[in-house]
C-alpha cells in the first residue's frame, strides 16, 4: 500500500448502517480514516465507487448537494447495505 502524504483534509469515515453481510466486515459505528491514498479497509468494489466523490472531498471540492464537512456515500452492492458519514478536518 502507498504510504499516506498526509495531503488535503484528514476524512474519517463512519459506518451509520449496515444490512446484510459486509464482506470487509464493517459495522454499524466503526470508525476509521479514509483518504486517496488509504482505503481504510474497504473493499475494492465500495472504495472505488466513492474514490471520484473522496478525491473532490479530501482536497476542499463541494458539489451543490452537499453542505458543510460532512457527506454520506453508500455501498454499491443493493442486496448488502452499507452506508458511511464522511467528515473532514483541517490536519493539526
Amino acid at each position: 500500500m502507498a504510504l499516506d502524504p498526509g495531503i488535503g483534509y484528514k476524512v474519517v469515515a463512519t459506518v451509520i448502517e449496515a444490512e446484510g453481510h459486509c464482506n470487509s466486515g464493517h459495522q454499524a459505528g466503526d470508525a476509521f480514516e479514509i483518504s486517496c491514498h488509504n482505503p481504510g479497509g474497504l473493499c475494492g468494489f465500495f472504495y472505488h465507487d466513492i474514490f471520484p466523490t473522496l478525491q473532490t472531498f479530501q482536497f476542499g471540492g463541494n458539489l451543490p448537494w452537499w453542505s458543510g464537512d460532512t457527506i454520506q456515500v453508500r455501498c454499491p452492492d443493493p442486496k448488502n447495505i452499507v452506508s458511511l458519514k464522511l467528515e473532514r478536518s483541517k490536519r493539526t
